[in-house]
């Protein structure tokens, strides 16, 4: 019932990604996949608008494959003529804050595609969200060519010294091609996750 459930809404996903030209051929291919499979299977796709980089791609591939596009992008890099005019509507926000706050609101999952700073900024905020219980909407890193693994690293150091709890590997999901993004969202499930803080003994006073 569940998988039957998800395969008949069509969903608003958000694609963080990186607005670099000069990357490898690879993430540019699969961010066509992506942007394919989500036209395929009549979603919306929501991103940063930008018209360079695996933005732009992914806007070209999903909305050739039949996905309404939208584009939020902030004024200042508005007025850089950054605005990808393959979009179907651009929504421009006053800053980049108001941006992430658009995107959010409107999307119903998050993919993490390889970025820089602002690709990892925009999903850990989402992640922070959902740690916090703001939504129960699926999150998924897009691992192309192992991209994140030193992140993924981190954040098994971050369980092990106990900054993190377990329960919060339960937070994202980890796909390795655009195929395994939208088998995840379509059969997604939320897991309730623990909202207690550590319980801890008290530190010694010096």
């Amino acid at each position: 019932m569940q998988q039957k459930k998800f395969e008949q809404l069509k969903m608003n996903i958000c694609v963080f990604s990186s607005s670099s030209n000069a990357i490898p051929d690879v993430y540019f291919r699969e961010a066509e996949k992506l942007g394919k499979l989500i036209g395929e299977g009549g979603h919306t796709l929501i991103n940063g608008g930008a018209n360079v980089g695996l933005m732009e791609a992914i806007t070209v591939a999903a909305g050739k494959a039949g996905a309404k596009t939208i584009g939020i992008i902030p004024e200042r890099l508005n007025g850089f003529s950054l605005a990808s005019a393959n979009a179907h509507e651009v929504i421009i926000t006053a800053d980049m804050q108001e941006r992430k706050a658009k995107m959010r609101e409107i999307s119903d999952a998050f993919v993490a595609m390889p970025g820089g700073f602002g690709t990892l900024e925009e999903i850990l905020e989402v992640m922070t969200l959902r740690q916090l219980s703001y939504h129960k909407k699926p999150i998924v890193f897009l691992n192309t060519n192992n991209f994140y693994k030193y992140l993924f690293k981190q954040f098994e150091v971050s369980y092990t010294e106990m900054f993190a709890k377990e329960i919060y590997r339960e937070l994202f999901h980890i796909a390795g091609n655009a195929g395994e993004v939208l088998n995840y969202l379509l059969n997604y499930t939320p897991v309730e996750l623990d909202r207690k803080w550590f319980v801890v003994p008290h530190k010694k006073k010096y």
